[in-house]
């Protein structure tokens, strides 16, 4: 009896252990530690350009979500670039934890003031304006195509301008903005692009997040709207760590894979 009542004994014990073994490895899967994981992670905050709005990000906030990256693309009213940092702000205002900023195009000269805040963590530029203190589009512009003499690219060259509102013709969008795109994608930004106002040409940057924040830097090698050599240059004067793609003006919607894995890394998730 005493003999049997030891196996039972042990057996109990057995399936006890085994019970708590089980538990432990469910809870370690349980979806809250994924939550808290994902918390741990940074939210990507995404800044379009001029001529466009949000939705120019379509392609790779899918992409970041499926990493398990909590994304926010901001509807800038391109009015100036105080009006613009002003609505990043607001959205870095809505986050919890760090920020990984990203500006393309104009969106550079947004992020670049705006970045200062203390939650981001680090800067990605695709395709974009990184300015110096003191510096706007124009005074970049100059430099490039009057002192630099760098070949001008052609997709600014013949504007539609209203109330003091620019933007692009749909023919200048579709060969020289988004000329690697379908037509019909080219056509659709065409519709959907934003008024830039042109005071936002000459708004200088006070204080340039970069200067205190890691900066990635695509360079779109076939850019028709910022010379490919001159973003080579800001990068370089930045000090990011840039990467190259073959990729029109719109290298998001061009090569959304590339552009998120680049985003991937100024995150830390690559």
């Amino acid at each position: 009896m005493k003999t049997r009542k030891m196996i039972s004994t042990v057996v109990a014990g057995a399936v006890l252990l085994c019970m708590c073994f089980s538990f432990t490895s469910l809870w370690s899967t349980f979806p809250g530690d994924k939550h808290a994981a994902m918390e741990d992670k940074p939210t990507i905050v995404l800044v379009h350009g001029a001529f466009a709005d949000g939705s120019s990000w379509s392609k790779v906030i899918p992409l970041l979500q499926e990493k398990g990256y909590k994304t926010i693309a901001v509807q800038n009213p391109l009015t100036s670039l105080e009006d613009d940092v002003a609505f990043v702000q607001r959205a870095l205002g809505e986050v919890d934890g760090k920020i990984v900023l990203v500006g393309h195009s104009w969106g550079g000269v947004v992020i670049t003031q705006a970045g200062n805040n203390e939650k981001v963590q680090s800067l990605v530029y695709v395709a974009a304006y990184a300015p110096d203190e003191g510096q706007s589009i124009q005074a970049l512009d100059k430099d490039a195509y009057e002192v630099r003499k760098y070949p001008r690219v052609p997709g600014l060259a013949d504007p539609v301008i209203t109330d003091g509102y620019i933007r692009l013709k749909e023919d200048a969008v579709i060969n020289h903005f988004a000329q690697d795109l379908s037509r019909q994608e080219a056509k659709n930004i065409a519709a959907c692009q934003g008024r830039f106002h042109v005071s936002t040409l000459t708004a200088k940057v006070s204080n340039p997040a970069w200067k205190s924040k890691p900066s990635f830097f695509i360079v779109a090698d076939n850019d028709h709207i910022i010379s490919p050599q001159l973003e080579a240059d800001m990068a370089k004067n930045i000090r990011a760590t840039t990467y190259h793609l073959p990729a029109s003006h719109v290298a998001m919607l061009a090569r959304p894979g590339e552009v998120a894995d680049v985003i991937l890394k100024a995150a830390g998730g690559q």
